[in-house]
């Protein structure tokens, strides 16, 4: 669930940020699976970078015969990924959103999910430098600007 600048949210993998953000930018409706209480453990790229530096970086120990799970150590449900967007949003564009339309759970997927960091925290002293709604505010950003 890592998202960021230039992620293309029309690609055969693009994820729900980018996806959402695009469909935001143009005006058009989002849509929610389910409920809007499940929830993802999503993370900022410039968090996987820091991660990435710390680890080449090390001196004390072999970062790598080590795994680590990089991320916020959060969950954000959809519900709360869908109002901080809605707060990034800048308020001449924030009167044309109509709210999200909720459709059925698709089957298959994991209702919650939340990465255990502790030892990336431990072992690299890695500390997410960026929060859900710190990230958000800068895809979106990049987003408006581009769509510009």
């Amino acid at each position: 669930n890592v998202f960021g600048r230039r992620q293309d949210p029309g690609g055969a993998y693009a994820a729900v940020i980018p996806k959402w953000i695009a469909a935001l930018v143009r005006g058009e409706q989002v849509f929610i699976n389910g409920d809007g209480e499940t929830s993802r453990d999503f993370c900022y790229i410039e968090n996987v970078v820091q991660a990435n530096v710390l680890a080449a970086t090390f001196e004390t120990i072999s970062p790598h015969s080590q795994i680590y799970n990089i991320a916020v150590g959060e969950k954000t449900s959809l519900n709360e990924l869908y109002h901080f967007l809605e707060k990034a949003m800048p308020k001449q564009k924030k009167k044309n959103l109509g709210g999200p339309i909720y459709r059925g759970f698709r089957e298959g997927d994991i209702l919650h999910s939340l990465a255990d960091i502790s030892t990336a925290k431990t072992l690299l002293g890695y500390a997410p430098s960026y929060k859900i709604s710190q990230g958000l505010n800068e895809a979106m950003t990049w987003y408006l600007k581009d769509a510009s």
